[in-house]
């Protein structure tokens, strides 16, 4: 077996890295009210995912759909909103 360095970073579970992530933001937010979290969480998170699992299948949206559990048309719509195709493409 592998030994690992004390001092190497540890995987984060992404479950983790978002909880460290909100009570960042939320102890930057120096008393201002937050506001249309949800939607802020969602395309800060949802974008860059979209763009690695599109990485990962080489660009053939139809096995990124397939990972992702979408159908192909949502997939595109997502891709188009977050600029990661072109939004005149068919």
């Amino acid at each position: 077996m592998m030994a690992t360095s004390p001092l190497a970073p540890r995987p984060q579970p992404l479950r983790e890295a978002v909880e460290v992530s909100m009570r960042r933001y939320f102890e930057h937010l120096d008393g201002s009210e937050a506001s249309d979290l949800y939607a802020m969480v969602m395309a800060e998170v949802e974008a860059p995912l979209l763009a690695c699992v599109l990485e990962h299948t080489q660009g053939n949206q139809t096995r990124a759909a397939n990972v992702l559990g979408l159908n192909r048309g949502t997939l595109r719509k997502k891709l188009k909103h977050y600029g990661l195709i072109d939004s005149e493409a068919p």
